[in-house]
């Protein structure tokens, strides 16, 4: 491929098909974290050690960066600049700013990162106070979140270059380069026994799997032209506006996931709760990667290059597919996970040390995390519609709107409902959000849901209502199903196939999406970037 071709930046059209790229990557990388999980729950369980909560508070710190970071405020701050100079000032001037990005970025998340490590102890005072009845579990929380703290500048450089990627139209590298953690985890844990070996063996995986992930996504771009060094710090005017978009936006961008910060605070009240939480975010994180991810990560681009072309007719054909496309696959799921939470984590997660006590316990999480998945979805792919516009400040106020209804909710119901009165708190809060966000864009004039889109949304709806009773059905008959085949797991796998097979059939009964709209979003259209080639 000529570097012509190769440097030019995502043009109209080709969302839907760059999404299932990205989405079909991610998949991978699921099931992979899925394998990933299984282990772990086996050597370390839940409520019956101290392994297992200290583990997953390990992962909280990095986790939260990564998804601030990769997923998020920085991305939503960079990939539009740098797209935008691509097109405009061409491929020099966008990867001077990148390297003058990295620079600062770097330098900012190292003394980030040594500052926790340091701070460690008295931070763990205030998120996981309630380990300080057990000094033991304290201690090894402390110890494991200092190893995989460094994970974050890993992550964070990662993510410029995979925002390079991005901005290119390269999505391969892009959605493939999570999967290297899962890989590198499971071998690290795989061989382990003892249930505290194996977190701190699958704590120095993190580190080795960040190393590896940034040195891909290094790779990948050099691959494709660009050339990119760290350069000397400076606060350019340019860094500085990036610097002001991203606090805002890391706010915006991170509401659901601070959400859950705060969710987890509470969990430290309850032996186990960490471990819950972990595998019920296994679930519902599947289709928000899959769908609210997938589609952000190719819309925000395509809108950028709309609105620096004044296109206002693309900017709302995107929306209006974006939000389609979105609920179409989010919308089942959350039928799904709301009919069967019990038979997902106990024929998936049930096995050694994790008990199915600790699988219904999940499941109460489950169910109420599984009707707020169409909202965090939806957050995902409205916030494009802010972020291209240079707008962080709006997305902010909502979420720190949300950060305080959560707050409220969730130690109100924690100690009235019970545990589970959490997820509902996080799932009723993302609404609030959509919402808002919903009403903002309406009020604006920036977008209006068309009323061909709302006829199609209100037919996706109907269509995984009935998905979501006939996955009640098999939950209630779970004991028929699994007699002949003699195994739980492989009863679910058939059940989540069947119903994945059957979803289209209704989707397209129901005239939610029509078989030719499924196919003309999945071609490339004349005058559409090379997105995704094989050569990555």
């Amino acid at each position: 491929m000529s570097e012509n071709v190769r440097d030019i930046p995502p043009k109209k059209g080709g969302l839907i098909r760059s999404s299932m790229i990205y989405s079909g990557l991610t998949l991978v990388s699921r099931f992979m974290g899925l394998a990933r999980d299984l282990v772990i729950a086996a050597r370390l369980g839940a409520s019956q050690t101290i392994a297992a909560d200290a583990y997953y508070t390990a992962l909280t710190f990095p986790n939260l960066f990564r998804r601030m970071f990769a997923e998020g405020a920085f991305a939503a701050a960079f990939v539009p600049d740098y797209a935008k100079k691509l097109e405009g000032e061409g491929q020099e001037a966008a990867d001077r700013y990148a390297g003058d990005a990295l620079a600062t970025v770097a330098a900012f998340t190292v003394l980030l990162t040594v500052v926790c490590q340091l701070a460690m102890p008295w931070l763990m005072m205030v998120y996981s106070y309630g380990f300080l009845e057990d000094p033991a579990k304290f201690k090894l929380a402390v110890v494991l979140t200092q190893i995989t703290m460094p994970y974050l500048p890993c992550m964070v450089i990662a993510s410029l270059f995979a925002g390079v990627l991005q901005a290119r139209g390269r999505f391969i590298i892009y959605g493939f380069y999570p999967t290297i953690l899962n890989i590198v985890m499971l071998a690290a844990v795989l061989p382990q026994r003892d249930p505290e070996t194996a977190a701190y063996a699958a704590s120095f995986g993190v580190i080795v799997a960040g190393v590896s992930q940034a040195a891909l996504c290094w790779w990948g771009a050099r691959r494709i032209g660009a050339r990119i060094r760290p350069s000397r710090l400076k606060l350019t005017p340019e860094i500085r506006t990036l610097v002001r978009r991203m606090v805002p936006g890391i706010i915006a961008s991170s509401a659901t996931q601070l959400n859950l910060f705060i969710s987890a605070i509470l969990a430290s009240q309850v032996a186990g709760m960490r471990a819950w939480l972990n595998f019920a975010e296994r679930f519902y994180q599947l289709p928000l990667s899959l769908v609210g991810v997938a589609i952000g990560v190719a819309l925000l681009p395509r809108l950028a290059t709309a609105i620096q072309r004044a296109d206002h007719d693309d900017a709302q054909g995107a929306m209006d597919q974006a939000v389609v496309f979105g609920l179409a696959l989010s919308l089942p799921a959350a039928a799904a996970l709301m009919a069967m939470p019990f038979f997902l984590l106990d024929a998936f997660f049930s096995r050694g040390a994790f008990t199915a006590v600790d699988a219904a316990a999940s499941a109460r999480l489950l169910f109420h995390y599984g009707w707020g998945v169409p909202a965090f979805v939806l957050i995902k792919i409205l916030q494009p519609a802010f972020f291209a516009r240079g707008d962080t400040r709006t997305p902010m106020t909502y979420s720190l709107i949300s950060i305080g209804v959560n707050i409220v909710l969730g130690v109100g119901l924690f100690y009235t409902l019970g545990f589970e009165g959490i997820a509902l708190a996080t799932a009723a809060a993302s609404w609030i959000t959509v919402a808002q966000m919903v009403s903002r864009l309406w009020l604006t004039d920036i977008w209006r849901a068309s009323a061909r889109a709302i006829g199609k949304i209100v037919r996706v709806a109907a269509a995984s209502a009935v998905l979501g009773a006939l996955c009640l059905v098999a939950s209630l008959f779970r004991a028929q199903i699994e007699a002949p085949l003699g195994s739980k797991e492989l009863a679910v796998i058939l059940v989540c196939l069947a119903g994945g097979l059957l979803y289209p059939v209704l989707l397209f009964a129901f005239g939610g999406v029509t078989p030719a709209e499924a196919r003309a979003a999945l071609r490339r259209r004349k005058g559409d970037a090379p997105v995704a080639t094989p050569d990555l």
